[in-house]
């Protein structure tokens, strides 16, 4: 196309538009309208750099919706679906146009899901709220896929680096929020969730791979104020992904005395305590072990705040034990004459249409039946089989600077939660949108015989750290 036509069009394009701003100004008085100007905008400019900007655009814009609501955007809610549908279309185009690497089983298992999901939104008592949860699925599942894949591939490291002070930075966001008596996502629990399955995988892997002192003593005090939050959040599920996951990284890269260490200086502090404040400590242990053990309500057992959701599960799955009752939609009786769309807030329905089930694995298995839940254990198990095996490269290899170690650490931590919280296909959670984000790239980094040797590196793993030992540098 000549210059001299390209400008014309351009010019003619924004004639068009200040026209349209003269005729509709007044929607622009309004807050909602001007927010939702602003967040088009802000998504536009992003894919002048989609590789390097549009990744973290979205994972602001999921957690900003998944905020306090007194910190929340009248818009954020509902416009996140449009930075996610952008980003799957955007990544698509990208990804067709650059010729990048081919799809793996992996994204062969997702169409199964996404084909099985829609088959059982169609014979949900709520169709439409299923069909928009299963768009909501295919537009996550695209942009993994795609978008997320071209943010990593060939900046793995400076991708690394920046999560790792993205998590930083979040922590002492929280930090001060929580310190001045607010709620940072909305509930303790969400933030529990967020800095043990995605915020301790990465910080941990970060102290074992820093360089210098100040790195290290550094992630080391954001590790401490990290698992304050953690503590204080009384999120039982997010304790446990932790302790896991420190535990498996620890053994797996043969670091068992930094774990004794964990270990020595929890039971000296604890030691000091109970010989210099008995009663004091005594208290504390009975305040941890109601709180955080028994949720506040030791007469209801271990598990008493899951035994109701559990039971009501299960009650359901007999129900319809083989085609479930609609991708992300529970058969609770008549359908509530309420149920509406609400495009500012997301779909909102009657008493119990929408429930907390406790587990993610039971609300999928609720939802989809046992035939239809097929799909969704092979993709489980795909994730399972990447864990392994990158825990065995460990093992074998002795080597933390891999960038698929932190991401495996976080698909551990997040199967372990997912089994006491149900977000897991919930693609409107922010935690949900990163633990795939993580699982597709994860695929694209894992280490292939032809890239590592018993006891040496992987050529990406080679490039997280500046410098590295020449010894441990395979040359190729």
């Amino acid at each position: 196309m000549k210059p001299s036509i390209k400008i014309t069009l351009w010019v003619s394009a924004l004639l068009l538009f200040f026209l349209f701003l003269r005729q509709n100004l007044a929607y622009f008085s309004t807050p909602f309208y001007l927010e939702v100007l602003i967040v088009v905008e802000i998504v536009l400019v992003s894919l002048w750099r989609f590789d390097i900007i549009f990744f973290p655009l979205l994972m602001v814009v999921f957690l900003w919706a998944g905020s306090d609501p007194g910190l929340v955007a009248y818009s954020a809610t509902s416009m996140r679906w449009v930075v996610l549908a952008t980003g799957a279309l955007a990544g698509a185009f990208l990804w067709m146009r650059r010729g990048q690497r081919p799809y793996t089983v992996l994204n062969l298992a997702a169409v199964l899901c996404v084909i099985a999901a829609l088959g059982s939104a169609m014979m949900s008592n709520l169709p439409m709220v299923a069909l928009l949860k299963v768009a909501s699925l295919v537009l996550l599942f695209l942009y993994c896929s795609t978008g997320a894949r071209l943010a990593v591939m060939g900046r793995e490291a400076r991708f690394m680096r920046g999560l790792l002070v993205a998590c930083e930075f979040f922590v002492f966001i929280s930090a001060m929020i929580t310190f001045a008596g607010l709620s940072v996502l909305g509930n303790p629990n969400s933030l529990g969730a967020v800095l043990g399955v995605a915020v301790t995988p990465l910080l941990l892997w970060g102290f074992i791979i820093a360089q210098t002192r100040w790195e290290r003593n550094r992630r080391a005090v954001f590790l401490l104020l990290c698992g304050f939050l953690l503590y204080s959040s009384l999120s039982r599920a997010s304790l446990l992904a932790a302790i896991i996951v420190v535990v498996t990284l620890c053994l797996c890269l043969r670091r068992q005395q930094l774990l004794i260490r964990v270990v020595f200086l929890c039971v000296f502090f604890l030691s000091i305590a109970a010989v210099t404040r008995p009663s004091e400590f005594g208290e504390l242990m009975t305040t941890t072990t109601s709180n955080v053990v028994y949720k506040g309500r030791p007469e209801d057992g271990l598990l008493g705040s899951r035994n109701g959701p559990w039971q009501q599960s299960f009650a359901l799955i007999k129900q319809h034990p083989w085609l479930g009752s609609g991708f992300g939609t529970s058969d609770v009786g008549t359908v509530p004459a309420s149920t509406s769309l609400n495009l500012r807030g997301g779909v909102s329905t009657g008493e119990g249409a929408l429930r907390e089930h406790g587990s993610s694995y039971l609300a999928m298995t609720e939802y989809m039946g046992l035939v239809g839940i097929v799909p969704f254990v092979f993709l489980l198990f795909l994730l399972l089989r990447m864990i392994v095996q990158m825990c065995l490269w460990m093992r074998r290899t002795n080597n933390a600077c891999h960038p698929g170690i932190p991401m495996a650490m976080v698909l551990l931590a997040g199967l372990v939660h997912a089994i006491f919280e149900d977000w897991l296909f919930a693609v409107g959670y922010h935690l949900c949108v990163f633990f795939w984000t993580m699982a597709f790239v994860l695929k694209d980094l894992m280490p292939s015989s032809a890239e590592v040797s018993a006891r040496g590196t992987s050529s990406i793993a080679a490039r997280i750290l500046h410098p590295i030992p020449a010894s441990v540098v395979i040359n190729r």
